[in-house]
Parts: C-alpha cells; structure tokens; sequence
C-alpha cells in the first residue's frame, strides 16, 4: 500500500512539473538541460556568415584542390588543341567483348541518332542538321583516340560537348567500340595515339638515319709508308739492315770479305 502511494505521488510531482515547464509566458522555451552543440544556426549558401573571414557563407574550394570523382581536362577549344590531345592522350581500355558491348550500348544512346548504326553519317536526324561525316573518310581514320576524347568532351563545329552525358571512362569505352567495330583500325599503342609501328626508331644506334650512309666496318691500321710489317705469330724476327743472315744449320760459313786483297 504503502509503495502504491508513493509511485501515484511521484508521477504527480513529475505531472506538474511538466506543466509548469510547459507554461512558459511568450514565445521564450522553457528550461533546457545541456544543451551544447544540440543545435546549430542555419546559414543559407548565398547569406551574409559573420562567423568566417570574409562574411560569406559559401565558401570557395582552396586553390590546387580537385572535387571527388572529377579529373580535370587541360585542354582548350579548337583544332590545334584537339591535335595536341590526340598526341598526348591514350586510351586506356582494349577491345576485349565487355568494352565492346558497353561501347555498343553507350553509342546506340548518345551517337546513332546522328552518326548512325554504321558510322556513316545517316542518324534518323542527320537530314535535319548539317549531316556528320563518315567514320570512314579519310580525316575521320586519320584521327587518334585522344584527338575523339578532345570532340566529345569539348564538342567540334555543330556537335555539341557530351562531357554531362559521358563521364571519361564511358567516352573511351565508345571510342574503343567506333575504332574497333566501325572503323576497323587496330588498337592504338599506348602513349602515341595512333597504331603500333614497327619501324626502328631513327634516333637508335642500331639503325641508320634515312638517307645515310652506314660508317665502314673497322679494320685494322696500315702500316707507315717504308716501314716493315710487323712478323707473323711464331716466325724469326728479320735481320737488322746492313748485317747478313746467319747459315742454315750444317752449310759451310761464308768468309768475311777482305779489304783490297784476294781471297
């Protein structure tokens, strides 16, 4: 009975002190216990923050600083920036059927609208705009992987940039898919932006440069006009000028000649 009692005059204690917290006059909030960090101020982007240096809420990125997931492309628009992409950009990703088959995917959505199944320029809406060239004319085949990255990040002429469409990855995989499949070209080697060749590097030791003679093979010194060779391995050295050469093993000597007399 007793502890019945005591619960019941316990929750009517809590009960009141409820109501008295809650009965606040005005719009001041009632008693609050500890309450660091339980809330912040709100900042909208564009209003003024008197809690940074230089009173502006958003803030922009420290200089040198690259986004999560963004890869930064140093090249501008035009021709001449497009040629040094191409000769400075690889691509990544080979013709294995996974590439190919996303490749295929990836241009079915974004490119034969214009450029057509085939490459050749006849999309459903290539009557309506200036119509795209063949992938297989000359200049188009003439074009390295890097130098396609260039177009699509950037757009050329009347073709508009697919960077918000395509991220990297997704642009090389399409390029693999164009060269290998409707262009017929071999993969690029990497680091030169065309085919692989074979032909020996001009600058090589081993190879002559175009044009030129290669040097003669060395041979061994003449000897001085009027000197005497030098002997073969194992034979008698020649005698000094002026003396004679000695007898053959068991021939009579050959006497001295006198001077002024007979012999």
């Amino acid at each position: 009975m007793t502890r019945t009692i005591s619960v019941m005059l316990l929750a009517a204690i809590g009960s009141l002190v409820s109501l008295v917290g809650a009965c606040q006059p005005g719009d001041q909030p009632g008693p609050e216990y500890m309450p660091d960090m339980a809330r912040g101020p709100a900042y909208k982007a564009f209003a003024p923050n008197q809690a940074t240096r230089n009173g502006i809420t958003l803030q922009r990125p420290v200089a040198g600083t690259i986004a999560r997931g963004h890869q930064p492309f140093h090249y501008g628009k035009g021709d001449a920036e497009a040629a040094r992409a191409g000769r400075e950009l690889s691509n990544p990703f080979h013709p294995t059927a996974q590439t190919l088959e996303k490749g295929k995917a990836l241009y079915q959505i974004y490119c034969l609208v214009c450029h057509g199944e085939a490459g050749k320029g006849d999309g459903p809406i290539a009557a309506k705009i200036p119509t795209p060239p063949s992938y297989q004319s000359e200049r188009l085949l003439g074009y390295p992987p890097g130098r396609i990255f260039h177009v699509i990040t950037m757009g050329a002429n009347k073709m508009p940039s697919y960077a918000a469409q395509l991220a990297p990855e997704e642009r090389w995989q399409v390029i693999t898919y164009v060269r290998s499949q409707l262009q017929g070209l071999p993969e690029a080697a990497p680091g030169t932006g065309s085919a692989a060749d074979t032909t020996p590097d001009p600058a090589s030791p081993s190879a002559p440069a175009a044009g030129s003679t290669p040097p003669p093979a060395r041979s061994a010194p003449s000897p001085a006009s009027g000197a005497t060779p030098p002997p073969a391995p194992g034979a008698a050295p020649p005698p000094a000028s002026g003396s004679t050469s000695p007898p053959a093993p068991g021939a009579a000597p050959t006497p001295a000649p006198s001077s002024g007399g007979r012999p």
